[in-house]
């Protein structure tokens, strides 16, 4: 079975991306990052990315329509041939034009248990402080297929995460991380194993015998 081609969309430091290119590297899920896209030209993302010899691209998204970014986008990652796209904290919404190119190709990876605390504004420790302010007392991580909703596209793997009474936004958003670096690659080899299949709103994980 070939190994799938990997592009990474990031706006920040990239711990999720360095997630997948260890499992790549180490063996745990047959995939190959090769692309790494941000919107910001400081993201230490990028630096990640070249220090394993994977090529890193800077698209300023500034003083552009978002249509015309994403064309930008887009004219790049299909020269490399890539098999799926993952969001790893790429703070940028998408129009239709992008979700349609990519749909079923394209998953996003969000620090909560969706649909609980996604959607517009949801990012960062917002979506930590709103768990604890509504008092549950559990939260975790999802990754998803990405559609035309904002974080409501069909989940994938999910990982729940106790909360602690003595946690802040700080504190669970650790812990919470911890375990993305663990689910993403999952949902990756999931993916090249040609495990997923999408039924209306579900993801069905099929046996590796199917």
């Amino acid at each position: 079975m070939k190994r799938i081609r990997v592009a990474v969309l990031v706006s920040g430091g990239g711990t999720n991306l360095q997630s997948i290119i260890d499992a790549s590297e180490n063996g745990r899920v047959n995939a190959e990052v090769v692309l790494v896209i941000s919107n910001i030209e400081s993201a230490y993302a990028l630096e990640r990315a070249r220090k394993h010899g994977i090529d890193a691209v800077f698209i300023s998204d500034k003083k552009k329509k978002r249509r015309e970014h994403e064309e930008e986008m887009a004219e790049v990652i299909d020269r490399y041939n890539v098999d799926i796209i993952v969001l790893a904290g790429y703070l940028k919404m998408f129009t239709p034009f992008f979700i349609r190119r990519y749909y079923g190709k394209m998953i996003n990876i969000h620090p909560a248990l969706l649909p609980l605390f996604g959607g517009e504004g949801m990012y960062g420790l917002k979506v930590h402080q709103a768990a604890l302010d509504c008092g549950v007392k559990v939260s975790g991580c999802s990754v998803h297929f990405v559609d035309e909703s904002i974080d409501g596209g069909p989940i994938i793997v999910q990982k729940a995460v106790k909360i602690e009474e003595d946690d802040s936004a700080e504190t669970l958003a650790e812990r919470i991380l911890k375990e993305e670096h663990i689910l993403l690659p999952k949902a990756i080899e999931l993916f090249a194993e040609g495990r997923l299949k999408i039924e209306g709103r579900r993801v069905k994980i099929l046996k590796k015998s199917d």
